[in-house]
């Protein structure tokens, strides 16, 4: 498992999509013409009789008796949720709720690490933001963290370090002090570091042997569409494009169809349904539909990276490299508590363009690989291999 300062889980879910506010709450908000409202100042599914309006009520009903009786209103909610059966119901404290929105719109509080939790309970670095603090301080990739503000993070979950790093227990902000302990080798030292308010680094661009352009898409957050596009326009000649959405867990649906329209002609990307209304979500016209492409995916690529991966396979623009995606495909509406908190309930599904269902299932790529994805993708855009 791994993790990064710029999103926290919420410490309270017990199942979902916890990094990913994703597919969920964005998506019934106006993800199809790209105009979004304040998903959290939603009041709630639309049709009254459904089985997804009834549950809204009774979690609502459960949150406003236990604030009528001096209760926690959010654990009351929790509950309500967790006896609903809804696999990727969830409740977000306010602030927490916020924290989530934020990041999505490309900003975070934090210090620039990303990490992740080794075999033996250690916490390692994988990756250093450029020009953050923890840059500056020198941490590279490979260190050990060892201990966050005194507290030791051996065997704790990645979520726990990534909550300790953004100082979410007392909602540290930007300049706040952190003291990390750190091992690189035989040596050992501290740092003190400020936390800094950082923009997320979703996309990041590379070149493969031949030309190929690699596109490593970590998350869909605000411009991450037009950042894509611009790597497409950028790349040499008519050289093929791997994009790489592995341990993509998902983001702002509208940023995904974006990304879609840069490889396709228009059409369809995929189609949902909201308590049995059906819509539909659709790529702009004018995208790049003759550079070769290869979709890499893994069990980490989620939501709405799963429906950008569908829209390609299914329309036939991407050869899809990898293993089999996690498979959630389901739509959540967010909704606001009677004490500030907010709950994401499930109110339907989304299909790929050939009417696939994901959720529970997940993409099945055209070429099974693991470690030697990369390679197989680089094979596919050389034409030197042939397709089993």
């Amino acid at each position: 498992m791994s993790g990064r300062d710029l999103f926290c889980e919420p410490r309270r879910i017990r199942r979902g999509a916890a990094l990913t506010l994703v597919f969920a709450s964005l998506l019934v908000a106006g993800a199809a013409t790209g105009s979004f409202s304040d998903p959290a100042r939603k009041t709630g599914p639309e049709a009254p009789g459904s089985a997804s309006a009834r549950h809204h009520d009774e979690v609502t009903r459960a949150a406003a008796e236990a604030m009528a009786d001096g209760k926690s209103p959010m654990e009351a909610a929790e509950r309500a949720v967790s006896r609903s059966g809804d696999r990727w119901g969830a409740v977000y404290s306010q602030g927490e709720y916020e924290e989530f929105e934020e990041a999505l719109d490309g900003q975070y509080t934090g210090v620039g690490l990303w990490a992740r939790r080794e075999r033996d309970g250690r916490i390692e670095v994988t990756r250093v933001s450029a020009g953050s603090p923890a840059a500056a301080a020198g941490i590279r990739k490979g260190d050990r963290l060892r201990t966050v503000d005194g507290a030791e993070v051996d065997g704790r979950p990645v979520t726990e370090v990534v909550s300790l790093l953004r100082g979410d227990a007392d909602d540290a902000s930007a300049g706040t002090k952190v003291s990390l302990g750190l091992e690189r080798g035989t040596q050992s030292w501290s740092r003190t570091l400020r936390r800094a308010r950082l923009s997320t680094d979703s996309v990041t661009v590379g070149r493969l042997p031949g030309g190929v352009t690699l596109i490593k898409v970590d998350a869909f957050t605000k411009g991450v569409g037009d950042a894509v596009r611009t790597a497409v326009g950028r790349a040499p000649g008519r050289a093929g494009i791997v994009l790489d959405l592995r341990g993509n867990s998902g983001g702002l649906v509208a940023e995904a169809v974006t990304t879609a329209s840069v490889f396709l002609d228009g059409g369809l990307v995929a189609t949902y349904d909201v308590n049995g209304s059906q819509r539909a979500l659709h790529a702009e016209a004018g995208g790049d539909t003759t550079r070769p492409l290869v979709a890499l995916v893994d069990g980490g690529t989620m939501s709405a990276a799963e429906m950008l991966t569908g829209a390609l396979q299914d329309r036939g623009r991407a050869v899809v490299v990898g293993s089999r995606t996690f498979g959630k495909g389901s739509v959540q509406m967010p909704s606001r508590l009677p004490d500030g908190s907010v709950a994401e309930l499930t109110v339907g599904h989304y299909r790929t363009p050939a009417g696939r269902s994901v959720d529970g299932r997940g993409i099945t790529p055209d070429l099974e690989a693991d470690k030697e994805s990369l390679k197989r993708a680089e094979t596919v855009l050389s034409g030197l291999g042939d397709l089993p």
